[in-house]
């Protein structure tokens, strides 16, 4: 039976990988990457340096799976299950044909397979189609949130009070009360921009774990500005942007 392996790879750095991770990836015979586009080609460069740095104890292959572009139209849910419906069909394609019976596939996930990423969605839609049936195991990995707190020295909570981990498109939505901690990800700039005027203090990071790592914190009203300005610049130089932050409120920061 063919078999699976969903690795997370920490948030970027080679580094930041798990012990039991870089085991793992010495199991695989073939690794599934997906090919988002020149302007993330960098994204599939750096699995590929993760693969030569760890992978030395018996030959491999790389298969690069063409990732769909994700339509605008109709809701944002709809939108994404169509997405995921794509690209599960594009890779038990790929699956089916590289990938023989016996051997090991991989796919190299950034952060945290459980944490916010399709890939266990869409695998899970392809066991249901693929031709020949295999079993998968998950590995986890280092994600941002940990690195975010890591980097900027904190802790996420306050004691006594929780965390609330949220969206970018849904703290834009409405800002949440109740919590001494908010950890926002996967935001499209709308989140950031919504903390206008709000009284809070945030611990901002992008490309966490990468040579291009960068760190901002302070009150919103004195930093948001040069985040949103940072932000932008590092987008255009390099096609994407990875980013995180923390927002907590007096007496909770």
């Amino acid at each position: 039976m063919k078999r699976i392996l969903l690795i997370g790879i920490g948030a970027g750095g080679i580094e930041l990988l798990t012990v039991q991770a870089i085991e793992a990836l010495r199991r695989v015979d073939v690794f599934f990457m997906f090919d988002k586009g020149e302007e993330k080609s960098d994204l599939v460069h750096l699995r590929r340096e993760i693969c030569a740095r760890y992978c030395t104890d018996k030959p491999y292959r790389v298969v690069e799976v063409e990732s769909p572009p994700r339509e605008a139209n109709g809701s944002y849910k709809s939108g994404v299950a169509s997405w995921h419906a794509a690209r599960a069909e594009r890779t038990r394609a790929a699956i089916d044909e590289a990938l023989a019976d016996g051997q090991v596939g991989g796919f190299l996930v950034w952060g945290d397979p459980a944490f916010y990423d399709s890939t266990l969605r869409i695998i899970e839609m392809i066991k249901e189609r693929a031709v020949d049936a295999f079993e998968y195991e998950v590995v986890p990995g280092i994600g941002s949130v940990q690195l975010l707190a890591a980097r900027h020295r904190i802790a996420l909570n306050a004691i006594g009070e929780p965390v609330l981990i949220t969206t970018g498109r849904k703290l834009a939505e409405n800002f949440p009360t109740g919590y001494g901690s908010v950890v926002v990800f996967l935001d499209n700039g709308d989140g950031l921009r919504s903390l206008a005027g709000r009284k809070a203090f945030i611990y901002w990071g992008a490309y966490l774990g990468t040579t291009h790592e960068i760190l901002v914190s302070g009150p919103v009203e004195e930093v948001l500005d040069g985040i949103l300005e940072l932000r932008a610049r590092k987008r255009s130089e390099r096609g994407w942007i990875m980013d995180i932050y923390l927002l907590c409120q007096p007496p909770s920061c």
